[in-house]
């Protein structure tokens, strides 16, 4: 049934839900960083605490972000389909973009660089007295004098470093990972987390480059997006749920490292871990329940059933079904 407007009303459980799904992702967005503030020390930019911007984006990006990419079909029901199109891949594209900020972000800090030679002996050098002044006696040698007087045997003092100095070279975050794991001592790519991780990003990638050519691009026929489309949003929905579950593993992952038999003891931070776990399976859950209702999903638009009958005519294949 549709308005006096020609808008086909949501049904009306809907809104419910994807409010509710909005309340729980930005519940787990918050307890995720309070997790990361009360026990972890925090964020910061530089020092080893980077590291905790990577569960922080991970969560944003592929899973808060791209749960709602996913949503925009439900919600934005009788916008125009190419609009929908254009949020659905941004949306897509800034949970990347999080996310790989999220590997960037997540090495530490280097150690100023050591001074050359040249500039080490400079230092340790005596500096020249000058006329009419007297060398300095026995009693003069504590190490506070020598130390202002830039005696020979006084610590260097230190310089300035650039701050672009103490950090490494732009990498790719993956491989800043890995520097940071062999500067702890860890071993690289051992634990399901981390082969899940590698497989949403080589997946959550290639599905955003074969949606974009299939979907955007105007090259596709309508035959071949009509074909496509049931593997396109099959695979969607599995890359998200496949996201949820490389981010419990993280969990359960760093909560061992980090508490180890004692997380059998019901600590706190244990505790916390676990809510935020279940606020992650919740957020998946209400997500995929919208996402899978037939009756919730968006209707096929005048102007898009015009196009599917004119195409029909042209070619043998199906008309495009709503999405």
């Amino acid at each position: 049934m549709e308005s006096p407007a020609g808008r086909t009303p949501a049904p009306r459980a809907l809104p419910y839900y994807v409010a509710f799904s909005q309340l729980l992702g930005l519940t787990v967005v918050a307890v995720t960083g309070a997790w990361l503030g009360a026990y972890r020390g925090g964020i910061a930019w530089e020092s080893a605490l980077q590291f905790n911007v990577h569960p922080l984006c991970m969560i944003i990006g592929l899973v808060f972000l791209q749960g709602d990419a996913l949503l925009v079909y439900r919600v934005f029901r009788n916008e125009a389909k190419r609009t929908t199109k254009i949020l659905h891949g941004l949306l897509h594209v800034l949970a990347f973009v999080i996310a790989l900020v999220g590997e960037c972000l997540a090495r530490p800090a280097l150690p100023p660089p050591p001074p050359t030679r040249e500039a080490a002996a400079q230092l340790s050098s005596p500096l020249p007295l000058e006329a009419g002044t007297r060398p300095p006696r026995s009693w003069d040698q504590s190490p506070q004098v020598l130390a202002s007087r830039g005696s020979l045997g006084s610590p260097p003092p230190s310089l300035p470093v650039s701050p672009v100095l103490t950090r490494p070279p732009p990498r790719p975050g993956l491989v800043a990972v890995f520097d940071y794991h062999r500067k702890k001592g860890i071993a690289d790519l051992y634990s399901l987390h981390s082969w899940c991780g590698i497989l949403v990003f080589v997946l959550f990638l290639a599905q955003w480059l074969v949606g974009l050519g299939f979907f955007l691009f105007p090259g596709a026929s309508f035959s071949l997006r009509s074909r496509y489309r049931p593997q396109h949003v099959f695979f969607g929905a599995a890359i998200f749920l496949l996201s949820v579950g490389t981010a419990l593993l993280g969990l359960k992952e760093a909560l061992l490292f980090q508490l180890g038999t004692k997380y059998s003891a019901f600590e706190s931070e244990g505790v916390l871990a676990n809510v935020l776990g279940l606020l992650l399976v919740a957020f998946g859950a209400v997500v995929l329940y919208i996402l899978t209702r037939a009756d919730w999903k968006r209707p096929l638009q005048a102007e898009e059933q015009a196009l599917s009958m004119d195409f029909k005519t042209l070619t043998e294949g199906d008309s495009p079904s709503s999405q």
